[in-house]
């Protein structure tokens, strides 16, 4: 089996429709594939009615978390998504990503950027307004080469000249609530230095004693050697360990099962998840 495990759609800040992600899905050899787009659950329906036979589809979101002033990711596994605390919590966070987003525009513009708001709103269409829409706008003015050469201190990265701090979760209370909802948390590319500060050790330590399910060690972001490290920090601490692309499309440039889960821990999180079940595909035939 080739498990996906972390995806984007149009619904947060991919290039592809849900529906077009599963399809794609298929397409790359995949048997199973989550849709995780940030802090939402959009794209889910549409992802469901669209799944290829042969395919499964894993429902969940990449929730924006912050600690201690890091910024850090939370990945949610069939969690029920009508739960109402868990559900207000995205809503926050998915209400201040305009005003924030408004905002970052405002201060590259005041950086020399002739980027414009309305530049910005049509290139997230549809999606939850993020970093990567605006970091689309600055390439095609040419200010950057490609969409990771906006995220530097020079520009779009945590505390850069450009960044403005949005509603986030506290990594514990995401925790929480998504185990009361029934799903499953694992800590995305916890190790991925060249996105900026990471949390310590000792806090995914804390994490793991407080709920925590797994860590996303097979990424792009991390290399050999944090690989062996986390695996081995995993095991100490009694932590699933997943792999996953990090898929958004043709705005970056991983493809889908560029990394991949093993089947018995993507076996395990269906095991511990009661929220919510994979989908299997019914609804779309494969490419």
């Amino acid at each position: 089996m080739r498990i996906d495990l972390h995806t984007h759609s149009t619904a947060s800040d991919g290039t592809d429709t849900p529906a077009e992600l599963v399809r794609n899905a298929a397409a790359a050899g995949l048997d199973v594939v989550a849709l995780t787009d940030h802090d939402t659950t959009r794209g889910h329906a549409e992802a469901a009615a669209a799944v290829p036979d042969g395919v499964t589809l894993v429902t969940g979101a990449e929730l924006s978390c912050r600690l201690d002033g890091v910024g850090l990711h939370m990945l949610a596994y069939l969690f029920d998504a009508e739960e109402p605390e868990l559900l207000r919590e995205r809503e926050l966070v998915r209400d201040d990503r305009v005003p924030r987003a408004r905002a970052m525009v405002g201060k590259l513009k005041e950086l020399g950027v002739p980027v414009e708001w309305e530049q910005v709103a049509r290139i997230a269409g549809d999606g939850s307004v993020g970093r990567p829409h605006i970091a689309e706008a600055l390439v095609e003015l040419g200010v950057v080469a490609s969409v990771s050469d906006a995220f530097t201190p020079q520009w779009l990265a945590d505390g850069g000249r450009a960044y403005v701090e949005k509603h986030e979760l506290d990594p514990f209370t995401a925790v929480r609530l998504v185990k009361a909802a029934g799903g499953v948390t694992v800590f995305a590319h916890p190790l991925a230095v060249k996105r900026g500060r990471v949390v310590p050790e000792a806090a995914i330590a804390e994490l793991a004693a407080c709920g925590l399910d797994g860590i996303e060690v097979d990424h792009m972001d991390h290399d050999e050697a944090t690989r062996a490290r986390l695996r081995g920090l995993a095991a100490d601490l009694g932590l699933l360990t997943t792999g996953s692309s990090d898929y958004h499309g043709s705005r970056k440039t991983c493809r889908l099962g560029d990394y991949t889960t093993d089947p018995e821990i993507y076996g395990e999180i269906t095991r511990r998840a009661t929220g919510a079940f994979p989908v299997p595909g019914t609804g779309g035939v494969r490419p």
